[in-house]
C-alpha cells in the first residue's frame, strides 16, 4: 500500500514553533503526503515553503471545541483559503448537535463550504462526544452541508478514530462522502486497518514513523 499518499501530516499543538512548520513541510515533501495540516497562524508559512509541491495545505476552523460564533468560523474560512490553504477541517458546533438542533449544524456547514469557494471542507464530528444515533446525524449533517469529508476526530477529545466508527460511517454514507480518520493513530498497521475499514485519508503527527514502520 502506498501510504504517504493517504497521509494529512499534522502539527497543531500549541507550542508549534516556525521551525517545526517548516519541519513539517520538508517531511511531507519527502514522503509526498497529501497535505500538512497546521494551525491558521501558519497556513502563509506552509503556503510559500509548498508553493511549488503537490503537497496541499490544510488548515484547521473552530479548533478545537467548535464552539466559536460561525462568523468567526467563516472568517476564519475565508482568510484561509486567500492565503492559498486548499483545505480546511471544520469543527461542527458539538454543543447544537448534543442538543439535537441540526439544523443548525447543517447552516453552519453551508456557510462553511460557501466561503471555502472551492476548497475542500473536512467537517470534524468529534466521534468520542457522541452517541451511535449523533454519529449517524453526524454524518447526514455533513452530507446535507455539501462538505466533502466526515473526519472523526480532533485528536484533543478522550479518544480518537476507532476501526469501528470508520466502518460505521462507511456503511451509512456508502461512497456518498469520504472519511478522514484521526486522533491517536501511531502506527502503520492502525493505519492500514483506517483504509480497509473505509477511510481516505489519515490524520497523524506521526507520518514518517508509519511510512517507515
Amino acid at each position: 500500500m502506498e501510504l504517504a499518499k493517504y497521509i494529512d501530516h499534522t502539527l497543531l499543538k500549541a507550542e508549534a514553533t516556525v521551525e517545526d512548520i517548516i519541519r513539517l513541510c520538508q517531511e511531507a515533501e519527502k514522503y509526498g503526503f497529501a497535505a500538512v495540516c497546521v494551525n491558521p497562524c501558519y497556513v502563509d508559512l506552509a503556503a510559500h515553503l509548498l508553493t511549488d509541491s503537490k503537497v496541499k495545505v490544510c488548515t484547521v476552523i473552530g479548533f478545537p471545541l467548535g464552539a466559536n460564533l460561525t462568523e468567526v468560523k467563516v472568517l476564519e474560512t475565508k482568510e484561509a483559503v486567500l492565503r492559498k490553504a486548499r483545505e480546511v477541517d471544520l469543527v461542527m458546533n458539538i454543543g447544537a448537535a448534543k442538543s439535537g438542533r441540526w439544523d443548525v449544524v447543517i447552516d453552519e456547514i453551508k456557510q462553511i463550504v460557501d466561503a471555502a469557494d472551492g476548497a475542500v471542507v473536512k467537517v470534524i464530528i468529534e466521534t468520542a462526544l457522541l452517541t451511535a444515533e449523533e454519529k449517524r446525524q453526524a454524518c447526514q449533517a455533513v452530507l446535507d452541508g455539501g462538505a466533502q469529508f466526515v473526519k472523526t476526530s480532533t485528536g484533543f477529545a478522550s479518544s480518537g478514530a476507532t476501526e469501528e466508527d470508520i466502518r460505521m460511517i462507511k456503511e451509512i454514507m456508502g461512497d456518498r462522502i469520504k472519511i478522514k480518520a484521526a486522533g491517536g493513530i501511531r502506527t502503520r498497521e492502525q493505519a492500514e486497518k483506517m483504509i480497509a475499514a473505509g477511510a481516505a485519508r489519515i490524520g497523524t503527527s506521526a507520518g514518517p514513523a508509519l511510512c517507515e514502520g
